[in-house]
């Protein structure tokens, strides 16, 4: 399939057939459309957390923002860092993306530190599956905490899968798993199906008017 030029309408295509755009480098003009024979996911119906995790979450030293910075988030995953000497997400990727938060496909989760962004992620949402695209972190356990947040959202919202494309040891702590391409479509398939709910918890994660803490919903 032929999904150039990169545009939002292209770009849930390919998400709709198990394939997701990368370029070589931050710097590259060009977009390469990926489609691995492994493919690493979190079943939002299987998710644990173990005890460090928990007790980072206990901490409550970041406070956890939705969508209210979106740009400044895919820019801090675009860039360079000591533990990260190249990215993959251009300015080609970041114009699209940004296209697709204005259009409500594509979310970020923030953490703050004394209101200034230390770290995030993004991704898009499409049925009851959230692709999930990369994420950053300028200060100790931000990454771990946007990325728990987010899947509090998905089971929530009763989403089915969370896909993260390959597997890191940052994510085996979160029960990442990797499986072949072609059950991730039968996966896909159905997770396209039914809708997931993004917003059931609020801005402010509150579920009904009510504070829903994290923990409570991975014991």
């Amino acid at each position: 399939m032929n999904f150039e030029p990169i545009s939002t309408n292209n770009i849930i295509l390919a998400y709709k057939n198990g394939i997701f755009p990368m370029a070589e480098n931050e710097d590259s003009p060009d977009i390469f459309w990926v489609e691995p024979k492994r493919r690493g996911i979190i079943d939002i119906k299987g998710i644990s957390i173990n005890r460090k995790l928990k007790k980072l979450i206990k901490q409550n030293i970041y406070d956890v923002r939705i969508n209210t910075n979106f740009t400044k988030v895919i820019e801090g995953c675009a860039k360079k860092s000591p533990k990260r000497k190249t990215t993959w997400i251009n300015g080609s990727i970041i114009d699209a993306y940004i296209k697709l938060h204005q259009k409500g496909y594509a979310h970020s989760i923030e953490c703050y530190s004394n209101n200034i962004l230390i770290g995030g992620l993004y991704g898009v949402s499409i049925g009851s599956i959230f692709f999930g695209e990369s994420m950053f972190s300028n200060k100790d356990g931000a990454s771990k905490i946007a990325l728990l947040h987010l899947l509090e959202r998905l089971k929530v919202g009763k989403y089915i899968v969370l896909d993260t494309q390959f597997i890191t040891n940052h994510l085996k702590f979160f029960g990442a798993k990797e499986i072949s391409q072609k059950k991730f479509l039968q996966i896909l398939k159905i997770a396209l199906e039914s809708k997931g709910s993004f917003f059931e918890i609020d801005k402010n994660n509150n579920v009904k008017n009510k504070k829903y803490p994290i923990l409570e919903n991975f014991t």
